[in-house]
């Protein structure tokens, strides 16, 4: 799959090298203006995407995991969403830059994702996504820490608060929340999974993630391509059809005694998910994001303002 996208980069390329020649002919400052603002654009793609912290790794049932751990203080476990990475999700926004100040900050590659190893097989994936957080904090000799989650990594915290609050000190569910079994938003991970099999890509979760109904193909075409040049799909492909093990029961959220901090963008598709746990878990406080969505929310100041204040508070 990288080697056919890699294939159509190259053509691409080449078309914008000769679009810039043949602009240069004619408007030589154009040529030139056109030429700094893609070639800046592919510059800004690769650092923020491709671009790794390198830090330490260690086994996890059978399975290598890497993580990153800076800074002193209380210990805070970082749990990205699908798709991406811990530096995309919690470097790139400022989140470790502004918690390693404060606290010693744990941030973890899922399994199937960046520098973690990728397995294919489905059934190294499912309710492992939570054991690999409790097995990093014994392997760090860690009794309880904070745990900050964002969409995948939000639904991973609330499983872990199901089979593991003794662990945790305090838990922030962000761009995630729970639905009961009937609700029909549970066929987007049906759809998702179908598309993937079929080598679709992700094209059904991206539009159901997208704040507006119907976003352009070539917005979704360009994000479905941005994944497959940093994701392995078939890693992905067995973790997306374990997702429902990862379903938490109405009883588990109400029983839960840990703070918790559930933090959603308003436009986010999610919020509704978000607004659930309102309704069922006494220890949680909700806070919506003005004019957040699902991707941006994370580099909000209100986001990391209310991460602050969770952690500081309890």
């Amino acid at each position: 799959m990288k080697y056919r996208l890699g294939l159509v980069l190259l053509a691409v390329a080449a078309l914008f090298a000769a679009v810039c020649w043949l602009l240069a002919l004619w408007r030589p400052y154009l040529g030139a203006a056109v030429f700094i603002v893609v070639f800046g654009g592919v510059l800004l793609f690769y650092l923020l995407t491709l671009r790794r912290v390198r830090g330490q790794w260690f086994d996890s049932g059978g399975v290598r995991i890497h993580y990153t751990d800076e800074g002193d203080g209380e210990p805070v476990i970082l749990i990205h969403g699908l798709a991406v990475n811990a530096d995309i999700n919690w470097r790139v926004p400022g989140v470790i830059r502004m918690l390693r100040k404060t606290h010693r900050v744990i941030a973890i590659d899922l399994r199937g994702h960046g520098l973690s190893e990728h397995p294919h097989d489905p059934g190294r994936y499912g309710v492992e996504l939570v054991e690999d957080a409790v097995r990093l904090m014994d392997h760090l000799g860690i009794e309880k820490a904070h745990v900050v989650g964002y969409s995948l990594g939000g639904f991973i915290t609330l499983k872990l608060l199901a089979t593991h609050p003794e662990r945790l000190r305090t838990a922030v569910v962000g761009g995630a929340g729970w639905y009961d079994e009937t609700t029909p938003k549970m066929s987007i991970l049906r759809a998702l999974e179908a598309s993937l099999e079929q080598g679709g890509g992700f094209a059904p979760l991206i539009r159901a993630l997208e704040p507006t109904p119907n976003p352009s193909r070539v917005k979704v075409w360009l994000i479905d391509a941005a994944i497959a040049w940093i994701c392995d799909l078939w890693a992905l492909r067995a973790l997306v059809s374990t997702m429902l093990d990862l379903r938490v029961t109405e009883d588990a959220l109400r029983a839960n005694r840990v703070p918790t901090l559930v933090i959603v963008g308003d436009r986010d598709p999610l919020v509704d998910a978000a607004r659930n746990l309102d309704g069922v878990m006494s220890a949680a406080r909700v806070v919506y994001v003005p004019g957040g969505d699902h991707a941006t929310t994370m580099f909000s100041e209100v986001f990391r303002r209310e991460i602050q204040r969770q952690l500081r508070e309890q």
